[in-house]
């Protein structure tokens, strides 16, 4: 799900939700390939939660907690889009492949 998608907002921003793929799994996992992105906010204690404002969106806490939020900068170019799109797909695939090992309850 892409919050905001037809709504005016930043062009430079996006955020969106897998449900079934945490956020901070993402943003651990992107980070280990080199690309910054950010999930939920977090409070004084640094503790991560799912994004208030997405709640009051209607996003259920599940589509709230798997969000991450991608930003391009000035400097970003199209390989860098491309190189985001590359670690977030074997991401999925990975955790794709890692559910359908295990069998179901």
């Amino acid at each position: 799900r892409v919050f905001g998608g037809g709504a005016p907002r930043l062009a430079n921003t996006s955020c969106f939700a897998v449900p079934g793929l945490a956020g901070e799994t993402q943003v651990m996992a992107l980070d280990l390939a080199g690309v910054a992105v950010s999930a939920g906010s977090a409070c004084s204690s640094g503790r991560v939660r799912a994004s208030h404002v997405l709640r009051a969106m209607g996003a259920s806490e599940e589509e709230a907690a798997s969000a991450i939020r991608v930003s391009l900068g000035w400097r970003s170019e199209a390989g860098d889009v491309e190189g985001f799109l590359e670690a977030w797909a074997a991401l999925y695939q990975r955790c794709a492949e890692s559910r359908s090992a295990v069998p179901a309850a």
